[in-house]
């Protein structure tokens, strides 16, 4: 897809709100034939063999528009065009008092350019998307609308990243295919990539990583990604992915009808980390990230560790192994542990898709969120909402901690079905050292979608790549 935002050329895309007049005479027409109003995300396509052409896009009401809803009349605009096949178009966004027209370009563009993604590598029929330039001009001057459109493009180049990450297929993608990605894609752009083998990660102590992924003929790689593009600031933020890249539940098996055909998809994390990496170094942000993602398969073998078994961690923190299911956490224990007491960041956010109490409480609509600091989660939360990506935070107290003592180790990994969602965090916080502000993001509902939400496809959707962008932009 094409920006141009020096020429008006194409078919004529005309915003409409709601219940405002207007000196236009196919919108009177529409309007007396009671086919188009203006309300939100309605679209009329006016596209005669001679004469002019001309869509009408409604916005709803001027002073109830959000960022969100433009992205989705956007998305839906360019599913229009390629239906009609129509390649150009020109359009004049409108000032809206509410939202700033930075704000305003950005999510026309995003809104565009999601409308384009698909996952389709292994269809032999697979089409391209077809080729659709957008000449966009704003009615309220912006001097930087090329910055702006830039911007968009490489904010969705990340999510898109993420999302082709996620989507891969576990045959394909495992630990060590992982790991030569993030290495291949980030160390291109500036970032200092390290791997680690599995005798690299019992040289490092990551016995929790190594006791998921040790029944796997695929074995661990522990990967450091360290983006210090700020000299000038001592504060270092640590992102740390679930990596898990095929998840059977271990002898904990999942039920096959369930979800293990979609397993290849508990690495969201691990995607939403690398994917931010890669955007943040496109657009060379002045910020000091240092990302880590454990990756491994949690497999089936003689050798798999068991529910009842004891494993030991970096931090030297034992845990009772009561359900080989709830494996992502012992993973994000060492991962955690690392980044904050051995590369000492200053905060760190860990994203997992961790539960599936978290699909049970907020279905894949809203991300699950638990904090031990309230001032750090209300940054990250604002930088979600200008997302238009959705979290809520979960109460954490020590009732719930409660819940993960263990009779014969420090921790167990499961506090049982009751707040499920809230004890898988906790017991991540128990591997926070130095008492980091810390913020866990459970994705289990929102990083791969059973069917397509507004703008988002069914499948993988990268989310929070941007909210991390939005935070770290600073």
């Amino acid at each position: 897809m094409k920006f141009n935002t020096n020429k008006l050329e194409g078919v004529i895309v005309t915003p409409i709100f709601e219940d405002e007049n207007y000196n236009n005479g196919l919108l009177e027409y529409t309007k007396g034939k009671k086919l188009f109003k203006g309300k939100l995300n309605e679209i009329f396509v006016n596209l005669p063999y001679n004469g002019e052409k001309e869509i009408l896009i409604g916005l709803g009401k001027r002073d109830e528009l959000k960022e969100d809803q433009v992205r989705e009349v956007f998305f839906k605009l360019v599913k229009v065009l390629a239906k009609n096949k129509e390649f150009e178009v020109q359009v004049t966004l409108p000032k809206v008092e509410n939202i700033h027209t930075e704000k305003l370009v950005n999510a026309a563009v995003e809104g565009a350019l999601h409308a384009t993604y698909k996952f389709d590598k292994y269809k032999s029929d697979r089409k391209d998307f077809p080729e659709i330039t957008i000449n966009l001009t704003t009615e309220e001057q912006l001097e930087n609308i090329e910055e702006v459109v830039s911007e968009a493009c490489d904010i969705i180049g990340g999510v898109f990243f993420a999302r082709d990450l996620v989507n891969e297929r576990a045959e394909y993608l495992y630990p060590e295919t992982l790991a030569n990605i993030a290495s291949k894609e980030l160390t291109a752009l500036g970032v200092e990539v390290e791997v680690y083998d599995e005798k690299q990660c019992e040289e490092l102590g990551l016995k929790g990583l190594l006791a998921v992924g040790r029944a796997s003929d695929r074995k661990p790689r522990f990967i450091v990604m360290k983006y210090l593009n700020n000299p000038e600031e001592s504060e270092v933020v640590g992102l740390v992915g679930k990596g898990v890249t095929y998840d059977t539940g271990g002898y904990s098996i999942k039920q096959t009808a369930n979800s293990m055909d979609i397993m290849h998809c508990d690495m969201g994390g691990a995607g939403t980390v690398i994917g931010t990496m890669k955007l943040i170094a496109t657009r060379k942000l002045k910020t000091n990230v240092i990302a880590i993602v454990g990756a491994c398969e949690n497999m089936i073998s003689g050798g798999s560790y068991k529910p009842g078994d004891v494993i030991s961690t970096l931090s030297g923190k034992t845990v009772e192994v009561a359900n080989t299911d709830a494996e992502g956490r012992i993973t994000l224990a060492d991962s955690v542990y690392y980044a904050t007491e051995k590369l000492k960041v200053n905060k760190v956010i860990d994203l997992a898709t961790l539960t599936g109490a978290c699909l049970v409480a907020l279905a894949e609509f809203y991300t699950g969120a638990v904090t031990n600091n309230q001032e750090f989660y209300n940054e990250l939360n604002k930088a979600a909402k200008e997302a238009g990506e959705r979290v809520w935070q979960m109460p954490a107290d020590d009732s719930f901690r409660e819940l993960n003592k263990s009779s014969v180790a420090d921790v167990k990994n499961t506090g049982g079905r009751l707040g499920g969602t809230i004890t898988a965090g906790l017991f991540i916080e128990n591997f926070v050292a130095n008492n980091v502000p810390w913020i866990h993001l459970d994705i289990a509902g929102t990083a791969y979608l059973s069917k397509a939400e507004k703008y988002l496809p069914k499948g993988a959707t990268g989310v929070h790549v941007k909210t991390l962008y939005n935070l770290l932009n600073k």
